[in-house]
């Protein structure tokens, strides 16, 4: 995770940025806090969003676990995961929808696995995010902190959310309705995102 945030750092001063605001979804946001961590004079305003700390904050869940499953079988894994209301009950009210969901996360997977690089690349976020655990550095953050997530969110689950919140200085929380994908589901997630960045949040 190290190397990722380095590898931000070193893209602001290639494109001349002392500093910016961060925001960081999912993966993105287990580097956003390294990031923030390691160089927390070029973060202004954080924003992490359906993410964990790792270690005694609660880690995501184990996705590796699901490396070696074909895409649709992975697809099918994950989608009850990312949205706990997608349960079995729900799969057999709604066969046609939930068809539709496996199919748009099949292509999702498949897109681009054939390209240089691809394959080596996903082990390493995998790698880099099994040893995640930014939890005891948590209260060096000082910069104002955005949590956000959703509240059916099987992969970065609200407890972990709320242990970020309670570690983090001045932190904020917000919770939205939908799984792991919530910033497609409640259209409130980005006004919300804009008027903290504006320092205007309520």
């Amino acid at each position: 995770m190290t190397d990722y945030a380095l590898d931000a750092d070193s893209l602001l001063d290639v494109i001349g940025w002392e500093s910016c605001f961060v925001i960081g979804a999912s993966f993105g946001g287990m580097v956003a806090q390294e990031f923030a961590l390691r160089s927390p004079q070029r973060v202004e305003r954080l924003v992490l969003a359906c993410t964990s700390s790792g270690g005694a904050g609660g880690a995501s869940y184990p996705i590796h676990e699901f490396v070696d499953l074909a895409p649709r079988e992975k697809a099918l894994r994950f989608l009850p995961l990312s949205d706990t209301r997608l349960d079995t009950a729900w799969q057999s009210a709604n066969p046609e929808q939930f068809a539709q969901l496996t199919e748009q996360m099949v292509e999702g997977y498949v897109t681009g696995a054939n390209e240089s690089g691809w394959e080596i690349g996903a082990r390493r976020q995998l790698e880099a995010r099994i040893g995640h655990d930014t939890y005891d550095r948590l209260p060096k953050l000082q910069m104002p902190v955005f949590i956000i997530g959703g509240r059916y969110d099987g992969i970065a689950p609200v407890s972990n959310l709320e242990a970020m919140h309670e570690q983090i200085p001045h932190a904020r929380l917000e919770l939205f309705e939908g799984g792991h994908m919530f910033m497609l589901q409640d259209a409130r997630v980005y006004s919300r995102i804009s008027a903290f960045l504006q320092d205007e949040l309520d």
